[in-house]
């Protein structure tokens, strides 16, 4: 394999959400308390089932993206041939296949959950009012594989499921914002186009800080921490966040900056999780 393949083959794997989703999944196994080698095939899991995800959606789209003159993608702009990446994409999806075997069959079910509803997502529910529902259950799903995966598998508590099917919509929102217009010229009409511009702009950073708020006080509805003044100050610093991001998507919505925020906020979601004295998720 050359390495101007190699390149494309990264650049088409959407390599940011690839990169950040895998990041979390790590951060949820660190969390949950699982054997080195479990996080492992954790991580590895959700990487491969991620590129799958990724790679499938640009063998899809290619002949959209080449009408829309998305040059940003490497098939769209001819510098990576369907059948390579859609063979990438096999690949990815067998990997994550066997990795999500290993994780014993509750892991496995949660990991390719997973998958399956990014994969449908790409066959054809991104285009329909549904749009959002593949990001519900993907990113709901995300604690469950690491606690699943557990010697004994347990069930994550029911508020860090919820926080991440509300951190997951957000993300489909902020991600398919800049492409609205493309996108509808080329028949795609899912939740945030017929939301419009500013409505998806709106949403996104609300839904943003509502999944925050449940990762801030969830384990205080749980009975598992208590409530400190840093929650309340943190509550209010992520107020101001939101209504920033709300006004900077309302005014750039072209640009990729609401969902690099998303995918910040996401992770410092886990690092409140791990400071807030819950002994593990």
């Amino acid at each position: 394999m050359g390495r101007e393949m190699l390149r494309a083959l990264v650049a088409s794997c959407h390599p940011v959400p690839t990169a950040a989703v895998t990041g979390l999944s790590a951060g949820l196994a660190l969390l949950a308390g699982l054997p080195a080698l479990t996080a492992v095939l954790v991580v590895l899991a959700v990487l491969t089932g991620q590129l799958a995800i990724g790679w499938s959606n640009d063998a899809i789209d290619a002949r959209r993206d080449q009408v829309a003159g998305r040059t940003d993608k490497p098939v769209a702009r001819g510098a990576l041939g369907i059948r390579t990446v859609g063979l990438a994409a096999a690949a990815a999806t067998v990997g994550c296949l066997v990795f999500s075997l290993l994780l014993g069959p509750a892991g496995a079910v949660a990991s390719l959950a997973i998958l399956v509803s990014g994969l449908v997502y790409n066959a054809g529910a991104k285009a329909t009012a549904l749009s959002v529902v593949p990001y519900l259950v993907a990113f709901g799903a995300l604690p469950a594989v690491a606690t699943l995966s557990a010697d004994p598998p347990r069930w994550p508590p029911g508020w860090a499921m919820v926080a991440g099917a509300v951190l997951g919509a957000s993300a489909h929102l902020a991600n398919v914002l800049p492409d609205l217009a493309d996108d509808a010229a080329t028949g795609v009409r899912g939740l945030p186009h017929r939301l419009g511009a500013r409505g998806t702009a709106i949403a996104c950073p609300v839904l943003l800080f509502a999944g925050s708020i449940v990762v801030l006080f969830g384990p205080v509805w749980d009975g598992a921490a208590s409530t400190t003044w840093w929650r309340w100050l943190l509550l209010v610093a992520l107020a101001a966040v939101a209504g920033a991001a709300a006004v900077l998507g309302s005014r750039r919505p072209a640009g990729r900056a609401l969902f690099l925020l998303v995918l910040v906020v996401a992770a410092a979601d886990l690092v409140l999780f791990a400071l807030s004295g819950v002994s593990r998720l």
